[in-house]
């Protein structure tokens, strides 16, 4: 008998080899990804001119879609969840078709300079979506009122873009929605007296950074933020209801506005660990009770407060520039000699 191995059955091995080691190459392969996600994944790909960052979204190459770049698939319904693009150079505007992938949860669309244009009208069609991220982009025009039919939101940010117009009243129609971030935009328009009507306590609520004039909301005593930014506009009136014994609020950012409002009555929590109210126009003196509290950070400069600063806690750890500009502080850190 011949020692020479059979060309037949060293080929039959070799293939059975490859199968077993390549996962596209067997034969019957189960396709895991949905159609319709598929069909909406490849509509997207085109809307954006097939870009190389989806290079790996093909159907020629024999993967799941469920394994291309930059989303994830439920382990039972196989249904695509959650979709996250982030590169510096992907270029046109956010298409349409994002609003055929009916079972999205997670949508993060980040640092896409690039990307400009409206938010698609078809966004409300995610009626599963809990977690929306559209920043850092070029996106512009107004906030659609329709973002309220996303019920099951928690989580909406939208900051670092160029959208303008007011804010929606209509953000308050999603129950659950515990973030909001609308920061470094170009919002116009009054705070929305029912944004936090139905928020509950807890809020993180930022909106530093844009164009909105007048008051705070009444409204917005009655809320335990859990942090609340509203630097950076031209607000105005009085802040001090965000402020309260029974508050927990850790970080409030409130500089670079008008509110005007008399520090001495403002009742301070003891919670609070950053506390930024520099260049608005505060006067009274400083509470006492902030000598009490364990503050990482606080500013009150630029504005027209009296008195001594309070002595204790970290209230002298600070340097002068936390407490320079105004009409007759004095006290230490400040080379200001009380009278």
């Amino acid at each position: 008998m011949s020692s020479q191995a059979n060309p037949v059955l060293v080929a039959a091995l070799l293939s059975a080899i490859l199968l077993a080691f390549h996962p596209s190459a067997a034969a019957g392969k189960t396709v895991k990804c949905h159609p319709e996600d598929r069909d909406a994944l490849l509509g997207i790909k085109k809307a954006l001119n097939n870009p190389y960052l989806l290079s790996s979204w093909d159907t020629s190459i024999e993967v799941d879609c469920c394994e291309w770049y930059g989303l994830d698939c439920d382990a039972t319904t196989h249904r695509v969840y959650t979709l996250y693009l982030l590169d510096n150079g992907l270029p046109g505007k956010i298409p349409s078709e994002i609003g055929n992938l009916t079972y999205l949860r997670e949508l993060i669309l980040h640092k896409l300079p690039n990307i400009t244009g409206p938010i698609p009208t078809t966004l409300p069609r995610l009626r599963h979506l809990e977690f929306l991220t559209i920043d850092w982009t070029g996106i512009a025009g107004p906030i659609p009122d329709s973002i309220s039919q996303l019920k099951n939101l928690t989580y909406l940010n939208l900051s670092y873009n160029k959208l303008t117009g007011p804010i929606p009243s209509s953000i308050s129609k999603i129950a659950n929605l515990g973030y909001i971030d609308l920061g470094r935009n170009r919002l116009t328009g009054t705070i929305p007296a029912s944004l936090v009507s139905l928020k509950g306590n807890n809020l993180y609520l930022k909106l530093s950074q844009n164009l909105l004039t007048g008051s705070i909301p009444e409204s917005f005593r009655e809320i335990d933020f859990g942090q609340i930014e509203l630097s950076r506009n031209r607000l105005e009136g009085d802040l001090s209801m965000l402020f309260g014994k029974n508050k927990t609020t850790q970080f409030m950012f409130l500089d670079r506005n008008r509110f005007e409002f008399n520090f001495s009555k403002v009742e301070i929590h003891s919670a609070l660990s950053w506390l930024e109210v520099g260049h608005n126009r505060a006067y009274g003196q400083m509470p006492e009770a902030m000598a009490g509290l364990e503050l990482q950070h606080l500013n009150v400069s630029y504005n027209r407060l009296c008195g001594k600063i309070p002595v204790g806690g970290r209230m002298q750890s600070f340097d002068y520039t936390t407490y320079f500009h105004n009409r007759c502080l004095c006290g230490a850190p400040l080379n200001i000699t009380c009278p």
